[in-house]
């Protein structure tokens, strides 16, 4: 399997994703990447009274994206490629942008209503754009099998994955043995998929402004107290970005930094630009407008990556003075990082956040592998056997090994990204249609707005 990975993982995937952004940047030419007051509208517009909003929507899927790879994903990129690794991030990042925003307008435009709920995601847009060309029975098989490959991904990088970090971290903080650490975080989530499991946006909405908010001002904490340093790090990032170890390292670190595993990245993608996951989330805003659900997808990008692990990389630039990194064990290089300023009290906050942002991850999944359940058996029966499943997987991925599990995940997430970019190029006129209707409906509203200021002047 570690073989097919490197190929695949390795390999396909990130050439499949720099080729469909450049191809959907031409496509739309350009269009979403540079209206950031269209993004912020759709962040600040109104809740409507039922369903969710589309801002709850985007908090959502960061939940699934926003997790400690963000955190020691940077680490990992600096330590094998240099400072420069975090331009090639940003690079990365921008280019991700377009096909976050392309797939959720497809699962905002083919989405369904369950019980008066929106739902949707890539399963759905897949089966319906086979159906559109006459091929039902392929499209049923190939929705199906991405929803297998989704459920394995969510049981390993979802839960198995995250529930190891949560454990390793308060482990090497707290000495708290991890067995203890996983049964506390299994208990949590059956609180809150038996219990409360209609909350579970509420739940990810409170948890992921929350822990965000810590986390920056934890980073703002220290990079203001080290200001001093801060132009020579620019100047480090900027000198050694365009070295082919940087280059490669940063894509790498971009392309793999949701990934937990300390000591080396495996094949995993920061904010899942072009997996098909987030379109679950995204499906389920009451917006009437993909485009501007799409929007948000591009806000996701930008908080996910941009911003978090922009910062992540600051805290290391500036501490290196005071902190040897550790190239085996790159959350304890992070830890140090933050104590060297912040002292014990920043080694329990970094630990906090590490917990809050894995037990969202990890909400966040259970509810995508309940959706992918109830796709392929339409039960709700189904669904709570699925939730047992997922609880006892957070307890045993809390102190197992995690080898097989990466190459599992690796797999998985390569071949949903390389089935639903091959969907998004089929239904690129969808996009195109939807993105150039929305334009000209904002035009037109200015200029109506334009002429009513005209006349009352």
């Amino acid at each position: 399997m570690e073989i097919i990975n490197e190929y695949i993982s390795g390999a396909i995937v990130p050439l499949a994703l720099a080729f469909f952004a450049v191809f959907f940047i031409i496509a739309l030419r350009g269009g979403p990447l540079f209206h950031p007051v269209l993004m912020i509208k759709g962040m600040l517009r109104k809740k409507e009274e039922s369903g969710t909003s589309p801002l709850r929507a985007l908090i959502f899927a960061l939940a699934g994206t926003m997790g400690v790879g963000n955190i020691v994903g940077v680490a990992s990129a600096i330590s094998l490629g240099g400072a420069g690794a975090v331009f090639w991030m940003w690079i990365s990042a921008f280019l991700a942008m377009i096909l976050k925003y392309s797939e959720v307008v497809l699962a905002v435009l083919h989405r369904r209503s369950r019980n008066g709920v929106n739902c949707g995601g890539a399963m759905y847009y897949m089966m319906d754009a086979f159906k559109a060309r006459g091929l039902n029975l392929f499209g049923a098989l190939f929705s199906f099998v991405f929803t297998v490959f989704c459920l394995i991904n969510g049981l390993s990088m979802g839960c198995i994955i995250q529930s190891n970090a949560i454990a390793s971290a308060f482990d090497t903080v707290f000495n708290a043995p991890e067995m203890l650490t996983g049964g506390f975080v299994a208990v949590i989530c059956i609180i809150i998929f038996f219990f409360n499991g209609e909350r579970i946006f509420s739940v990810c909405e409170k948890l992921v402004p929350f822990v965000s908010l810590i986390y920056l001002i934890m980073s703002l904490t220290v990079i203001i107290l080290l200001y001093k340093r801060i132009p020579s790090a620019f100047a480090e990032i900027i000198e050694s970005a365009f070295s082919a170890k940087a280059a490669g390292a940063g894509a790498f670190g971009f392309l793999l930094s949701k990934s937990l595993r300390y000591g080396t990245i495996r094949g995993l993608f920061s904010n899942e630009a072009g997996c098909g996951t987030a379109p679950i989330a995204h499906a389920t805003s009451n917006t009437d407008s993909a485009a501007e659900q799409g929007f948000l997808g591009i806000a996701e990008v930008f908080i996910d990556t941009v911003v978090v692990c922009t910062l992540t990389a600051f805290v290391i630039l500036l501490t290196r003075g005071e902190v040897i990194v550790q190239s085996q064990d790159h959350m304890l290089t992070v830890l140090l990082s933050f104590s060297s300023v912040l002292g014990k009290a920043g080694e329990v906050l970094l630990s906090a956040c590490v917990f809050l942002f894995a037990l969202a991850t990890v909400v966040c999944w259970g509810y995508y592998g309940k959706e992918c359940i109830y796709y392929v058996t339409h039960t709700k029966a189904a669904q709570k056997i699925y939730y047992a499943v997922y609880v006892c997987f957070i307890f045993v991925g809390s102190f197992i090994s995690l080898d097989a599990v990466w190459n599992i995940a690796d797999l998985a997430v390569g071949v949903m990204t390389l089935m639903n970019l091959s969907v998004l190029g089929l239904m690129k006129g969808e996009i195109k249609t939807e993105t150039e209707a929305y334009f000209k409906k904002t035009k037109a509203s200015r200029r109506k707005l334009l002429k009513l200021k005209d006349r009352e002047y």
